[in-house]
């Protein structure tokens, strides 16, 4: 059996044809190009939300992930309480994978019953204001999420003291 371009080679009943990729062929300009987000503006961006915070009177936690939600800084300041990390976590592993602001999709789902779901997706999410994507140029390279100010809007504006300080793009502020 011959197959042009490729090649197909008969395994009993099963055909099986591989058109034009022979294995080891493939070379590094063939990978996709990815953005990454590297630790020292991961580290930048926790350190101004975390100062914004301080400023307005705040104990909070910041956690930076990269765009597939893996940590890569978490700050908590002394005296704030252990539910904050965890919150900080899911808010910014959120923002990162729906690549969304929390606060906008828990506008969403608040408006749209029928995407309830969304908070449910997995273990990880946590559908309140606070966090928010990264991204800079045209890439999500991973999300920031703050918890512990009194009010999801105020752990949102220590998130974007956080984007502006590493010059990630501006992201729409939630409505109070």
């Amino acid at each position: 059996m011959i197959a042009t371009p490729g090649i197909c080679v008969k395994l009993g009943l099963l055909t099986c044809c591989v058109a034009g990729l022979l294995i080891g062929q493939a070379s590094a300009t063939d990978l996709p190009k990815e953005s990454m987000l590297p630790l020292a503006l991961a580290t930048k961006a926790a350190h101004a939300a975390v100062g914004k915070c301080v400023a307005d009177g705040y104990r909070v936690s910041v956690t930076v992930v990269d765009q597939g939600g893996n940590i890569r800084v978490v700050l908590r300041q002394d005296g704030t309480g252990p539910h904050t990390l965890e919150s900080s976590r899911k808010k910014a592993y959120t923002s990162a994978s729906m690549k969304q602001p929390t606060a906008k999709l828990a506008a969403l789902i608040a408006k749209m019953p029928a995407l309830q779901g969304l908070q449910r997706m997995n273990e990880h999410m946590l559908l309140l204001a606070g966090g928010l994507p990264i991204k800079i140029g045209e890439a999500v390279v991973g999300g920031i999420g703050v918890g512990g100010a009194p009010g999801g809007h105020l752990d949102e504006a220590c998130a974007h003291a956080g984007l502006d300080s590493i010059g990630a793009a501006p992201q729409m502020k939630a409505k109070e």
